[in-house]
């Protein structure tokens, strides 16, 4: 499971890359897309001029790469047909749980920050819209396909996929695999003890 939740940080990190060429699109939505991914970029790298970072940097840091990711409907959909069983109380602790693993982990490689993004196209339709990138990350170029919803009038993306492996679905076969074998109550023991790891981590 750890290999998928180390996955799913790929979608905050690389989300923020370099400009996206002006004539790649031209809709008003894909301009405020471009304009989201490119702002996170600028405030993410000149926190990382901070040397060292401090407590209160490292929280910031995570807000700045967090702040767009729809968890509620990546965690949905992770969970699959076993989300319509739980009740909302089992909703909300699971996805504040995923969350917080995920928020955690997206800090576990400061330097992937740095990594260069050639945005080669962003289709916007509806409230839906699909970023087409390359990533260079230490001279290795990675295709990687970012997922937006729009909420509340804003974008959230939910779901990267890296060379056509979507990490939504290595979510969902890792948690409804342990589901099946051994229940819901199984799989959030398995979360709380991993944010439990991650915790005294940070504190050594």
């Amino acid at each position: 499971m750890n290999r998928y939740l180390l996955s799913g940080t790929l979608l905050t990190i690389l989300l923020l890359g370099s400009t996206l060429p002006v004539q790649a699109q031209s809709s008003t939505e894909a301009r405020k897309l471009q304009q989201l991914l490119e702002t996170r970029d600028q405030q993410i790298k000149a926190l990382l001029q901070t040397d060292p970072l401090t407590a209160e940097d490292r929280e910031q840091l995570k807000d700045l790469i967090n702040g767009f990711v729809d968890f509620e409907t990546m965690g949905r959909l992770a969970l699959g047909p076993f989300w319509a069983d739980l009740t909302p109380a089992q909703r909300q602790e699971f996805i504040e749980l995923f969350s917080d693993i995920v928020r955690e982990q997206s800090l576990s490689d400061l330097d992937i920050y740095r990594a260069r993004v050639q945005y080669d196209r962003i289709e916007v339709q509806g409230d839906s819209a699909r970023a087409v990138t390359t990533v260079i990350y230490k001279e290795t170029p990675t295709q990687v396909v970012y997922l937006f919803t729009r909420r509340n009038g804003q974008w959230k993306a939910y779901d990267i996929i890296i060379d056509e492996v979507s990490t939504v679905k290595g979510y969902a076969r890792s948690f409804q695999s342990v589901i099946r074998k051994r229940g819901f109550d199984a799989l959030m023991k398995s979360l709380r003890k991993k944010q439990a790891r991650m915790a005294r981590s940070r504190s050594s």
